[in-house]
């Protein structure tokens, strides 16, 4: 099988077997999205999406979270990993937003990763979440099951296996084709013990074909 067969059939199960695939982080605009996915870094969504409930409450927007202490955003987010860095980049992105960007999220991936507590793979994730701009977001999730399925080869980082997907799928299919990934990355590719008999795209993995023996 070619790569560009690989990429063909995988995409078409997807297609056929996940037609409506999104985040499941909770959030009701750009800026509170931004704030679910900094927290979401090596943490579960499940977990962030009880930590933002109240966190939202009290601070509905940017400007509200600019308004205070670090220390306060930090009781609301403790249960979240590495909550005091969480915390600092919360508060300083808040006030980037008010200050430098007119209280609006950027949508330039460039212009995102100025903010404090924002790296390329939440950039991603904003452009094509809020944006639909045609964007890869490399997690973990992606990163494996892209491995995996043989998608990529030989990538050795996120900007590696980035690239690779780019280059191989329409940009169209771009933003959700990010989510065909992760969610079959949290739920059947798992990173211990994949769920392979409940996987659908057997035929078509290369870790699967290495190892069913």
């Amino acid at each position: 099988m070619t790569k560009k067969e690989r990429y063909e059939k995988i995409i078409t199960y997807f297609k056929e077997n996940k037609p409506i695939a999104e985040t499941e982080l909770e959030y009701t605009d750009p800026f509170q999205l931004l704030v679910a996915v900094i927290l979401s870094a090596q943490c579960t969504d499940k977990r962030v999406n009880v930590i933002t409930k109240e966190l939202f409450k009290r601070f509905p927007t940017a400007k509200k979270m600019a308004e205070v202490d670090s220390a306060e955003v930090f009781d609301y987010i403790k249960s979240c990993s590495y909550p005091n860095n969480k915390a600092k980049h919360l508060v300083g992105m808040a006030k980037m937003l008010i200050e430098d960007f007119n209280n609006e999220v950027p949508s330039d991936i460039n212009l995102l990763q100025k903010l404090p507590g924002v790296g390329r793979k939440t950039a991603n994730v904003i452009a094509s979440v809020v944006f639909n701009i045609p964007a890869m977001a490399v997690d973990t999730h992606v990163f494996r099951v892209s491995e995996r399925l043989g998608l990529t080869e030989n990538s050795k980082t996120p900007l590696e296996t980035e690239k690779q997907l780019v280059s191989n799928i329409e940009q169209e299919l771009l933003p959700i084709a990010h989510h065909w990934l992760i969610l079959h990355g949290r739920y059947v590719c798992l990173a211990r013990s994949p769920k392979c008999s409940e996987c659908g795209l057997t035929q078509f993995c290369e870790f699967y074909s290495k190892n069913q023996n």
